[in-house]
């Protein structure tokens, strides 16, 4: 695999080493002694997987509080999405800061997301999926979200919004207190 750190600390995109031959394709996806020396947790509670139907459907942004925090790993197996995540450690020097990638079926790419990351994607064809290795049990009483337009974001999606949870539109906008909280 190949270790990609973004500008957002911690954040990583994995792209894998594809070994191909007559029958097809073979490449490691995960393992814990390479996830490790790249100092990433490696924990795996909960693996998920969503289908989406319409491109423009919009998942996110999502996260969890400590004790709660949750890492991913997040892969598109089929069509495409834009993976976005939105850098909420109050220290960090690129707080509030996004940072999007495209993941494709055909470029194979996954992105680590760390702990106190909103995460969100956006479907760019019909029938994306995507599946995500989760770090902790999804717990509603953490779970709190970020609104996909929100202009101190500043995320651009590509395509207009065709599909979004009530929940995920509801999220409210940021003020100029801090996220966590």
């Amino acid at each position: 695999m190949i270790f990609t750190e973004t500008r957002l600390r911690g954040a990583f995109t994995v792209d894998v080493q594809a070994r191909e031959d007559h029958r097809g394709l073979f490449a490691r996806t995960f393992c814990q002694r390479e996830f490790a020396e790249h100092g990433l947790k490696v924990d795996v509670a909960q693996c998920n997987l969503s289908v989406n139907h319409v491109a423009g459907t919009l998942r996110g942004m999502h996260y969890q509080l400590a004790p709660a925090a949750e890492t991913k790993l997040v892969r598109c197996t089929r069509g495409s999405i834009l993976d976005v995540i939105v850098d909420l450690r109050p220290d960090s020097p690129t707080y509030l800061e996004h940072v999007a990638v495209e993941l494709t079926e055909h470029n194979r790419r996954a992105l680590y997301v760390p702990e106190l990351f909103a995460h969100g994607y956006q479907a760019l064809t019909d029938g994306a999926e995507v599946t995500y290795q989760v770090g902790e049990f999804y717990t509603p009483g953490y779970e709190r979200g970020l609104r996909f337009d929100d202009p101190r974001l500043g995320i651009t999606w590509p395509l207009p919004v065709t599909v979004i949870s009530d929940k995920d539109a509801a999220w409210p906008l940021l003020s100029a207190e801090a996220v966590l909280g």
